[in-house]
């Protein structure tokens, strides 16, 4: 990222601040007043979707930008449906970067027609069903964490200082929330949406 704010800062106009993801990113996002935000979608701990949807919920009219190498075509509709401004690949040129955080302070939205056209020809991901918004809170996305990496019930119970019976009513409800029918299916699911990282899975689930 270093090298990402000499690019941006010799454009004479723009002022950077780099974050450690080890900090308060979220607090300094939100009280930083900031023009731009951009988010890095595979950061330890706190991946660019997680954060995104944080600082989303406090500030609707930020601006954010994420910034990957990964494929995001599969996460498109969740990072439309929480407001993100943008999306561009590390892969994209310096003038591309800079010409993409200039549209969004313009009010354009950016989104390649790479993904655009894999997500139009995906049968099995339709639009309508991307955008639907899945509102999972911080303590949902704790608990299917610990399913992914193979904790039973009652372990997430005693972790999370409830009984098993609590626990496995709110599974109930994340079930539910996520259209999805077992804990399999669940955790999965929170993968695609962008919620879990393939880090956070035992080696058996992965």
């Amino acid at each position: 990222m270093v090298g990402t704010k000499m690019v941006l800062e010799r454009e004479g106009d723009f002022e950077v601040t780099i974050c450690d993801p080890h900090d308060d990113v979220v607090g300094i996002a939100i009280n930083g007043n900031f023009d731009v935000m951009l988010f890095d979608y595979n950061m330890p701990g706190l991946n660019g979707i997680e954060l995104s949807r944080r600082v989303l919920e406090q500030m609707p009219e930020a601006l954010i930008l994420i910034y990957s190498g990964f494929d995001l075509t599969s996460r498109l509709g969740q990072l439309i449906s929480l407001g993100v401004a943008g999306f561009v690949s590390k892969s994209s040129s310096e003038s591309r970067l800079i010409q993409a955080i200039r549209c969004i302070l313009n009010g354009e939205t950016i989104i390649p027609l790479s993904m655009l056209r894999a997500l139009s020809h995906d049968a099995g991901f339709g639009y309508a069903a991307a955008v639907a918004p899945v509102a999972l809170s911080d303590r949902d996305v704790k608990i299917l964490r610990e399913v992914a990496m193979g904790k039973s019930n009652k372990q997430i119970a005693e972790m999370m200082h409830v009984s098993q019976r609590s626990l496995e009513y709110t599974l109930t409800q994340l079930f539910h929330k996520l259209s999805v029918h077992t804990r399999v299916e669940a955790v999965n699911k929170a993968r695609t949406m962008g919620l879990l990282l393939d880090e956070d899975f035992s080696p058996v689930l992965r």
